[in-house]
């Protein structure tokens, strides 16, 4: 768990379970307003549910980086979690890979 400086342009999230999760979005958020060339790889390995108030965080990381035409990969999404991300339509609106490698590999084919 917790939020590592991959290198200078990447953050890797290993997301922690609630009730911490909502606290590291928000550092990441903060951390993203304050370096706009930051991409974001989330690795949601431990999380087993999501509330709606991190999903609300996670579309705010998705906005900050998005006006900065930064990047935000979802990887290791437990089906249960992803579900969660299908129902509601966000499946669409995140990308999602299968682990942290294929997400930090994709970074640095598109750096």
């Amino acid at each position: 768990m917790g939020i590592q400086n991959w290198s200078d342009d990447v953050i890797l999230v290993n997301l922690a379970k609630e009730p911490d999760m909502g606290e590291e979005l928000q550092t990441v958020i903060g951390m993203v307003t304050e370096n706009d060339s930051l991409d974001v790889v989330v690795d949601f390995a431990d999380v087993d549910i999501l509330t709606s108030s991190c999903i609300a965080k996670l579309l705010k990381l998705r906005k900050v980086l998005c006006d900065n035409t930064q990047k935000l990969i979802f990887c290791s999404i437990q089906p249960k979690t992803r579900s969660v991300f299908s129902v509601t339509g966000l499946d669409s609106v995140f990308h999602f890979v299968d682990d942290q490698f294929v997400a930090l590999a994709s970074l640095q084919l598109v750096n």
